[in-house]
């Protein structure tokens, strides 16, 4: 997987990343870590690409960004936009939540993190079931089942 790959420095800054969380991020690792989450192994300030993601399930191609004050400002807002876009182009999805949503209220964020994992959740190499293909392009749509 191509999107893996990371550099020396990238490593480095992980690490500090890691000794230096925020009190959301700190927050949502102890929901996380260890598999505690529906069983679900998450790596935290993982470095992918250029990028480094707060948290990410590279079984389940999540990728969990928490976001400060400052994304909300014009700039930061468009680089997030270019990060994200990047992110998905290489398979991953992508879910943002504001800091103060993580201290607030972390039982509706894990809720939305369970829905990505378990209700969004289709492996990259898993193919379709015979028909689904059809199904999802609407072919069956206008068609009635009958018993």
């Amino acid at each position: 997987m191509r999107y893996l790959r990371r550099d020396s420095i990238s490593v480095d800054r992980s690490r500090k990343l890691r000794r230096e969380q925020t009190a959301a991020e700190k927050r949502i690792w102890s929901r996380l870590r260890g598999k505690r989450f529906l069983g679900y192994k998450f790596r935290r300030q993982h470095a992918i690409g250029t990028y480094i993601v707060d948290f990410a399930c590279l079984r389940s191609r999540l990728v969990i960004e928490i976001d400060g004050d400052s994304h909300g400002e014009d700039h930061a807002a468009e680089l997030d936009g270019a990060r994200t876009a990047w992110l998905q182009t290489q398979g991953l999805r992508v879910l943002r939540f504001w800091n103060h949503s993580v201290i607030e209220d972390i039982d509706s964020v894990m809720e939305s993190v369970y829905y990505a994992l378990e209700c969004d959740a289709v492996p990259a190499h898993a193919p379709l079931p015979d028909g689904e293909r059809e199904f999802q392009r609407g072919v069956f749509a206008n068609k009635s089942i009958s018993a």
